[in-house]
């Protein structure tokens, strides 16, 4: 992979440099749990950057742009998992201390609970926003990242850019929010 010094040894396998200088190895897999409870590990392709959808006008995707993407993702999730961690560490450290709020009375109390519904509101907001980022991440890696989920036309590589976790497209995402 030009330009991070790296290179693809498999479709299924990327080499780069560290920044602490060593070789890291990344593999992409894909595991199916099956009825009996058993766990199959298979290696999956990357999908190629060229081969996926634009809309007509648009530039092809470049390995570098959907690398780009990828990246934002995955700092973004893992952002977002912190942030859930710290937010359920708080969360929980509040109510182990509702024995000393005994006492409150009950403007305060209300004041309280209506703090900690928001917490809670806020945390699952973030939930739900890093399963959209890991969605598209896992949708890059399956090849069908720039697919509209509801029509199967393009989404758009400028609509994808702004927004990355997109999966509708314009004219599907209108009619969306019109119901």
């Amino acid at each position: 992979m030009p330009g991070n010094g790296g290179q693809a040894n498999s479709p299924w396998q990327e080499t780069k440099l560290g920044a602490d200088g060593q070789r890291v190895v990344s593999f992409t897999v894909r595991i199916v749990i099956r009825k009996s409870g058993e766990a199959v590990m298979t290696a999956v392709s990357r999908s190629s950057a060229a081969s996926l959808p634009v809309r007509p006008g648009e530039e092809p995707w470049t390995d570098e742009e959907l690398g780009e993407v990828r990246a934002e993702l995955a700092d973004e999730a893992a952002g977002l998992r912190a942030e859930i961690d710290q937010a359920e560490s708080q969360i929980a450290q509040r109510l182990g201390d509702t024995v000393p709020e005994a006492g409150d009375d009950e403007a305060d109390a209300s004041s309280k609970v209506y703090e900690r519904e928001q917490e809670l509101a806020l945390t699952r907001n973030t939930r739900e926003l890093l399963e959209q980022t890991e969605h598209a991440l896992a949708r890059i890696d399956a090849g069908t990242y720039g697919v509209c989920e509801s029509c199967g036309k393009p989404i758009g590589k400028a609509r994808l850019l702004a927004f990355p976790r997109a999966t509708l497209c314009v004219e599907c995402k209108q009619r969306q929010e019109r119901r």
